[in-house]
């Protein structure tokens, strides 16, 4: 198979690998869980995003489970929006949608509009750009899912804590290819739980107060 065009982020990794023999234009999403459990959205096959696989966001969001109900989220490298809808269709009160690529920012706005849910915004930048500044808010729980062999973890972490994204007690959700370690993170960081699918690993990280360690 032909090496396909690199999303503008970069995103292309195993798991975001060219689009099924067959899938058309674009990709499909199903959401598990939720008000809008077994609903399909369709987004386009822009450099090949693929969305978190259905089992590892079953176990995300196992994890949260007890967290999840009204808390802010920001979902970074969103491509399909994956993990951001399944936190809105699970009872978040909101989502901050952050990609790149105009092509899907605009199927995530229409997303949106077709399950009828005000409680998402769309911004589309570049993730660097967008952590550069403190937020207004920060948020009570991050998804980050980003290309692969980029060093884009190395770089956004300090970002993330350094500006004060997330609020203590708050949450962070990082995707990592498996043959790298666990990256690094500030003292206040703890490692809640890791898991390995494949060439993925994902970890949930809590966020103490700035002091602790």
């Amino acid at each position: 198979m032909g090496q396909k065009p690199k999303h503008p982020n970069g995103k292309k990794h195993p798991r975001h690998a060219s689009a099924r023999p067959g899938s058309g234009s674009g990709g499909e999403l199903r959401l598990i869980g939720g008000d809008w459990r077994s609903r399909k959205l369709r987004f386009p096959d822009d450099g090949g995003v693929r969305p978190t696989p259905a089992r590892t966001r079953e176990t995300l969001f196992n994890w949260l489970n007890y967290h999840l109900a009204g808390r802010r989220c920001l979902d970074l490298f969103a491509g399909s929006g994956a993990l951001g809808l399944e936190a809105l269709s699970r009872g978040a009160g909101a989502t901050v949608f952050v990609d790149h690529t105009p092509t899907l920012a605009q199927a995530l706005r229409s997303n949106l509009r077709l399950l009828k849910s005000d409680n998402g915004e769309v911004i589309c930048q570049s993730v660097d750009a967008f952590l550069g500044q403190p937020p207004a808010t920060p948020f009570d729980i991050l998804f980050m899912d980003p290309p692969f062999r980029q060093g884009w973890l190395e770089k956004l972490i300090p970002l993330i804590a350094d500006n004060g994204w997330v609020r203590p007690g708050g949450w962070v959700y990082v995707e990592h290819e498996s043959e790298r370690s666990t990256p690094q993170t500030p003292p206040n960081w703890s490692l809640h739980r890791q898991k390995s699918a494949g060439q993925v690993t994902y970890c949930l990280f809590r966020v103490g107060e700035p002091g602790d360690i």
